[in-house]
């Protein structure tokens, strides 16, 4: 293998008539997807690009993005996304720190890569959707279709995906072709008998994002399965895509599955096509997993991975059996710890999950560190993060997830919460995730995130933000009580606030960082 792209080449000679994309009723057959790819390469030849050169794309979920993107592999090239919710100040880091030295943008974007673009070794802008004096539009900048791939090899770069930057300076994440490949294969076998030619996928989590790219775009295409790709997310507008096309393919976010379930219309959606659900990005609240399986006949099968390891490590496999609670177990040729701050390597529970009221976490919770092919090569021109994310031992290579958990005896893993999220409050710690699964089960709550505030007395104290249910009334101090009568003291939110939502990325994390601010504004 010596260009992620070959695998689509495969895919083309086998099915070169199947639907490889569908956007709002244009279809795209598997050859004609690659006679694009082709015409994009041709066109970034003719601008220069070559080997290792960095392309940036600046789009939402169009057909545009998955050209590109194999177009630029195709050429030779790194492919630098971009959040097309960024602005100007935004782009201006990652354009400058990767060197791209073509933008592919939105053409309602262009003005901001213009603004930045002196400052920036950007030599050429493309755009989508509409005219811009700025930019050559995408139709004009491709060349002919018929265009030798380029050789790569397995540990050149492929991808240059960039963290989101919660703490300090967003860091490009170096994700080789090797990296990539192996991902979509794992992704691939985490779905029952394989994604088949059959299958349609709902592409509504961003391209931009690794979830996206690799488990949603790249794994359907590898597989000879279609993709429906949409650029934004409405929650009534992506369930119609699932009834009305048949769709049998699913990944989102806990958001979108608590969207879901939370539109007034829930009970008419029609998602009998799907043959698996899958979530990740973040926890998925139990209660939210539930509600969701009550209401349709898919079950809901939780993952877990990160930027860093492209992404996907663990998973509940539809035929190994599932944990609710669970992040599953790590996937073929994936290597999983628990260890201590020294890498001391923490022992597995009997069997999960545990009681988080009876059991001290402290004891059986430690960091979960991976080795695997998938594991990033490392951040670009920065050698000193990589030596705080990296440990070599037993002949190995682990990356660092900064998540906290444990396992068990039948090989299941658990993630309790972040490390940076954990909460000391007068000498106890609390997860927030816990705190948050149990909010999510009351019938008035239809949001909810914890974090940790100052307090003078105890150091921190637990802080909860709620958005109420529709129709719901509901008070601070009944949120306090119910949380008392079912969990310890020290863990119940000494404050509540309601708001109308939740700061969420693009990708549906919780901005915490912005509700801690808010809360530290309001003190002042």
């Amino acid at each position: 293998m010596t260009n992620l792209v070959t695998h689509i080449a495969e895919t083309v000679q086998e099915h070169p008539d199947n639907l490889a994309l569908s956007f709002k009723g244009n279809e795209v057959s598997y050859r004609e997807f690659w006679g694009q790819t082709g015409a994009f390469a041709s066109g970034l030849a003719e601008a220069g690009v070559g080997e290792g050169d960095r392309v940036a794309i600046y789009l939402p979920n169009l057909p545009q993005f998955v050209v590109a993107f194999h177009g630029t592999l195709r050429a030779g090239g790194v492919v630098v996304p971009m959040n097309p919710q960024y602005k100007a100040r935004e782009i201006g880091h990652l354009l400058a720190d990767s060197g791209a030295k073509v933008v592919v943008a939105l053409s309602d974007l262009v003005p901001f890569v213009e603004e930045v673009k002196d400052e920036t070794d950007v030599e050429h802008v493309v755009g989508v959707g509409g005219e811009s004096a700025d930019a050559t539009s995408f139709e004009a900048f491709c060349g002919s279709p018929e265009f030798e791939t380029i050789d790569r090899g397995d540990d050149d770069e492929a991808v240059q995906p960039y963290t989101s930057g919660t703490t300090g300076q967003p860091k490009g994440v170096l994700l080789t072709h090797h990296n990539l490949a192996s991902n979509a294969e794992q992704s691939i076998a985490i779905v029952p008998d394989g994604i088949r030619a059959d299958d349609k996928q709902l592409g509504v989590l961003p391209l931009f994002h690794i979830y996206g790219m690799t488990v949603v775009m790249n794994a359907t295409l590898f597989g000879g399965g279609a993709y429906y790709p949409l650029p934004s997310w409405d929650a009534q507008e992506a369930m119609s895509l699932v009834a009305d096309e048949q769709l049998t393919l699913m990944h989102g976010v806990p958001a979108m599955y608590n969207d879901v379930i939370n539109q007034p219309n829930a009970e008419e959606f029609d998602l009998s096509s799907l043959r698996l659900c899958g979530v990740g990005g973040s926890g998925i609240p139990t209660e939210v997993l539930r509600q969701f399986e009550k209401l349709y006949p898919a079950k809901i099968f939780e993952g877990y991975g990160l930027t860093e390891t492209s992404p996907v490590t663990h998973f509940n496999s539809p035929t190994d059996g599932r944990r609710v609670g669970s992040i599953g177990k790590p996937l073929p040729g994936i290597d999983a710890r628990v260890v201590t701050e020294d890498f001391e390597e923490i022992g597995p529970v009997p069997e999960g999950p545990v009681d988080e009221e009876e059991t001290d976490l402290d004891e059986i919770t430690g960091e979960l560190v991976i080795n695997g092919p998938n594991v990033m090569k490392g951040y670009y021109n920065l050698p000193d993060a990589d030596a705080e994310v990296f440990t070599e031992r037993d002949g190995k290579r682990w990356f660092h997830t900064g998540d906290i958990g444990y396992h068990d005896e039948d090989g299941f893993f658990y993630v309790v919460d972040r490390a940076k999220h954990m909460i000391n409050t007068a000498g106890y710690n609390v997860y927030p995730r816990e705190v948050e699964e149990l909010l999510f089960e009351h019938e008035a709550v239809a949001d909810a995130a914890v974090v940790g505030i100052p307090d003078d007395r105890r150091g921190e104290t637990v802080k909860a933000f709620i958005v109420r249910a529709p129709g719901a009334e509901v008070t601070a101090d009944d949120i306090r009580e119910y949380c008392l009568s079912n969990i310890a003291e020290y863990k119940h939110p000494r404050e509540v606030e309601f708001v109308d939502e939740l700061p969420r990325t693009t990708t549906g994390k919780v901005q915490k960082f912005e509700l801690v601010g808010e809360a530290e504004a309001s003190d002042d």
